[in-house]
């Protein structure tokens, strides 16, 4: 074999052999890095919330009767003390059945027996009355000439006095027993052929006056109808002054600070609220979730600081979201949470140190919206592998992927 077959087919090896060591060399590992970084940062809660008129109204029926169609409708706007909200006439009496309808007829015509009876006696009384009254001045006249005694004369006054009472109490009886015939008489009263209720209410209906400025905010019904009273009638409320009403698990409602700030989003119109805690609810209650968990949960309620002018539409009973600030801090070292996994007891993540991955333990502090505060282990501007697989190792050769 000639020198340069033999010098040839070496050169062949050797790039074989470079080939070969080329592709078994390990490669670099594409990974995603992040900075770490010092900024703004704070803890909240997330939730759905209902608003609320601080301070609703709501009016009942102060009496039994029969309330005429409602002068007014849910959107109303009302005066306090002048605008008329409900009128309550009295309830029509009930009907009779056939022997309370005779009862009732029998005792008529017994108040009837008894008036004519009080005025028999009146008329005998007055006869009496005037026949005492002529005794009495013939006797006057005999005294007077010395006829008869000063005792006869006093009997006959006395006589004369006697029929006056007696006149006078069968005038009363009469007006006594008038006064029966005449309850008698209410007692066969029906209700009536026919309600108007567009008529205008008399001196005997009760008129209720918006106790508030406002709006209506719910008629229970706007018919006429009899109600019972303390029967609602509607509710009236300030949309000027509202408040968002929160549902809280009680291990979140513990954590929130007392008047703790509030962002109110995707209410609807432009724009962010603002709120403010006004109170915590001492005592929780229990709800089924969607899953069917029984969860404590605890009502938060937070009164509204934008001005009613910078939130147009919103009223009473709007759902909306509520982002709860538990604490702000305005320069915090943070690391990306998806940089971060469990190492012993602690935390740990991967460095990035001249194209390779060193393992870094780390003292996490608090955590919030996707980042952790850093206490101890990195410093501002290191840069972290996000998401490390279980293949990376302390030491091992990376490279940032493109894009």
């Amino acid at each position: 074999m000639s020198m340069m077959r033999k010098l040839g087919l070496g050169l062949i090896g050797a790039a074989l052999a470079g080939a070969l060591v080329w592709a078994l060399w390990p490669q670099p590992t594409p990974v995603d890095l992040a900075t770490v970084t010092r900024g703004p940062m704070q803890g909240t809660i997330q939730a759905q919330g209902v608003t609320r008129v601080r301070a609703p109204y709501a009016i009942a029926a102060p009496i039994t009767g029969t309330v005429t169609r409602s002068p007014v409708e849910v959107g109303d706007t009302v005066q306090a003390g002048e605008t008329v909200v409900a009128v309550i006439q009295p309830a029509d009496p009930a009907l009779m059945d056939a022997r309370a309808r005779a009862q009732a007829e029998a005792a008529v015509a017994e108040a009837q027996a008894a008036v004519a009876l009080a005025e028999t006696n009146l008329r005998q009384a007055e006869t009496e009355l005037v026949h005492a009254a002529t005794q009495l001045e013939r006797g006057r006249t005999l005294a007077a000439r010395g006829t008869i005694a000063q005792r006869m004369l006093e009997d006959i006054e006395a006589t004369y006095q006697a029929a006056a009472q007696a006149r006078a109490a069968a005038e009363s009886q009469l007006d006594l027993n008038r006064a029966t015939l005449d309850r008698a008489q209410a007692q066969l009263m029906g209700p009536q052929a026919l309600f108007d209720p567009s008529a205008g209410p008399g001196e005997c209906c009760q008129r209720i006056l918006a106790p508030q400025t406002g709006i209506v905010l719910a008629v229970s019904d706007r018919s006429a109808r009899l109600v019972q009273a303390g029967a609602p009638l509607l509710t009236i409320g300030n949309l000027d002054e509202m408040e968002v009403e929160l549902d809280l698990l009680s291990a979140d409602a513990v954590r929130v600070p007392p008047h703790a700030r509030a962002i109110i989003e995707r209410w609807g119109g432009v724009g962010e609220l603002e709120a403010r805690l006004r109170r915590i609810e001492p005592a929780a209650f229990t709800r089924v979730s969607a899953l069917g968990i029984e969860e404590q949960r605890v009502r938060l309620r937070l009164d509204l600081l934008t001005p009613p002018e910078d939130r147009p539409g919103l009223g009473e009973g709007f759902r909306v979201h509520a982002r709860l600030i538990l604490w702000h801090e305005e320069a915090v070292l943070q690391v990306p949470q998806a940089a971060l996994f469990r190492h012993g007891t602690g935390w740990a993540a991967f460095v990035e140190e001249a194209g390779r991955a060193h393992l870094r333990p780390l003292q996490i502090g608090r955590q919030a919206n996707a980042h952790a505060e850093v206490l101890d282990g990195l410093a501002e501007g290191a840069r972290v592998v996000l998401y490390p697989g279980s293949t990376l190792t302390d030491g091992a050769a990376i490279t940032a992927r493109d894009g």
